[in-house]
């Protein structure tokens, strides 16, 4: 199998192409302000992931960012610190300064030239826009959370973007999905058969941060780094 084998790469967003450790950590910093003792950023992003994960099959049609504002009532609980509907609110929004990944944009310039692109994330299509700003690229297709009424890892949502793409043409072997998180990701697109690049942005650190442990590790057909090194590796399979 080789890279250039793919004419489609779909993308998870937030963790993969976007920092969403970070603009996670940043959002809640005036909440663990009041937080004692002081929590690390790992146990802050574990907390995170728990109750996100949690919300999120609870209430699947609910926008990302309204989702988001629960998940912060949720920790300020858990942490017993008080807390306003208006800065539960603030922190959904926060998601449109959420940065991007230093690589993100240069690596999707060039991925453009040689593959369709496609965004299949847990999110709500208005913050999506401020992300992709940030990204710079027009993707061929975009396809959210709140387009299909649920979140990954549910099998919903690959089933509509296989079903969107065959529409298309673009068979399932053509595509090569590109995501950091083995639960939300890479664990549900091997149910489907969907070739697998890991782009494993938590290479130096230990545990699963902002996304649960997957229980098992699934199976994965290319692991990079970066975004980076995945164009450096397109490039050597280019022979260039």
């Amino acid at each position: 199998m080789k890279l250039t084998d793919f004419d489609t790469l779909t993308f998870d967003c937030y963790g993969t192409l976007i920092d969403w450790e970070s603009g996670i950590f940043d959002g809640l910093r005036a909440l663990l302000a009041r937080v004692t003792p002081a929590l690390t950023r790992d146990q802050v992003l574990e907390a995170h992931a728990r109750h996100e994960s949690s919300q999120q099959r609870y209430t699947p049609g609910k926008p990302y960012q309204a989702l988001l504002a629960i998940v912060y009532k949720r920790l300020a609980e858990e942490w017993g610190v008080s807390y306003t509907h208006d800065e539960c609110i603030a922190y959904g929004r926060s998601i449109r300064d959420w940065p991007a990944f230093a690589d993100s944009a240069d690596a999707l310039r060039y991925l453009k030239q040689h593959y369709k692109l496609v965004i299949l994330s847990n999110v709500d299509n208005e913050s999506f826009t401020h992300s992709n700003a940030k990204l710079q690229v027009e993707f061929d297709a975009i396809m959210t959370a709140e387009d299909i009424g649920s979140y990954k890892p549910s099998p919903r949502n690959f089933e509509y973007m296989l079903e969107k793409l065959g529409e298309r043409g673009i068979r399932k072997e053509t595509i090569l999905h590109t995501a950091e998180s083995l639960f939300h990701d890479h664990k549900p697109a091997n149910g489907f058969g969907l070739a697998s690049c890991w782009i494993y942005r938590r290479h130096a650190q230990t545990g699963f941060g902002a996304t649960m442990d997957p229980g098992s590790q699934p199976s994965i057909d290319f692991r990079f780094n970066s975004m980076a090194d995945f164009v450096k590796a397109h490039q050597e399979a280019l022979g260039t």
